[in-house]
């Protein structure tokens, strides 16, 4: 690759677009442009190369930010979607365009982080580096070592046909427990329950990696510090 060049795709996440992964779909689907002509997957850009997408043309990487945000419960975690009530973007007022990194299922609530780094967003979201992210969870049983060994130990999910892995589990009363997960499978925590003959009443993430909940109201959301974001970067 000549210097100063970067791939394409590295350039669209850097310009906060979305993942490099989900770049290189777009790009395949023709809808970058770069300078004249319909870009290619595997192509390199220079500084200064007009990069169109979606009728904008890119200025490249911006300072990072990345914004934690108290998802309330009952809001969907989605930019668009014409069936839900509330969504995310309906709370983030932010000069910068920013996409969430991770979801919470819409009766959940808690810290979803949101930047506009796609290479960020596909550290924090590479499945191989088991980062954490901790839940408080309360159920409608009375919590036992029993069951909670069953939990820490990984339970077998027949409707993904997989057993999750080793996670730490703290009872915090007969009712409520603190869950700290290193995968994000589709409702994990509740179908993990459903398994032990639990209902999940409440659910709410109060860390992801080094980042947690703190003071945020529902609703809210506050910017990462630079100490911050060099700590997420440097998760392994």
């Amino acid at each position: 690759m000549d210097s100063g060049k970067i791939r394409l795709n590295r350039f669209l996440a850097e310009s906060g677009v979305c993942s490099r992964r989900e770049a290189d779909r777009l790009i395949e689907a023709g809808k970058v442009i770069v300078g004249d002509h319909v870009a290619k997957v595997g192509e390199c850009v220079s500084e200064g190369d007009r990069v169109e997408y979606d009728g904008r043309v890119l200025k490249g990487m911006t300072k990072t930010v990345v914004l934690a945000f108290y998802k309330p419960r009952g809001v969907t975690t989605s930019e668009k979607d014409d069936h839900a009530d509330r969504l995310i973007s309906d709370y983030i007022d932010y000069p910068v365009r920013v996409t969430y990194a991770g979801r919470l299922d819409r009766d959940s609530e808690g810290l979803i982080l949101l930047t506009n780094d796609g290479s960020l967003i596909d550290h924090m979201m590479r499945g191989a580096n088991r980062h954490e992210k901790e839940y408080v969870v309360t159920v409608n049983g009375e919590l036992t070592e029993e069951i909670c060994d069953r939990l820490r130990n990984g339970i077998f999910l027949p409707e993904l046909n997989v057993k999750t892995r080793p996670c730490k589990v703290v009872i915090k009363d007969k009712h409520t427990m603190s869950v700290t997960l290193t995968q994000g499978l589709n409702r994990q925590i509740r179908r993990m329950c459903d398994q032990v003959g639990l209902k999940v009443k409440r659910l709410k993430r109060v860390r992801v990696m080094n980042i947690t909940l703190g003071n945020l109201k529902s609703g809210e959301y506050r910017e990462l510090t630079d100490q911050e974001i060099r700590g997420l970067r440097q998760a392994k």
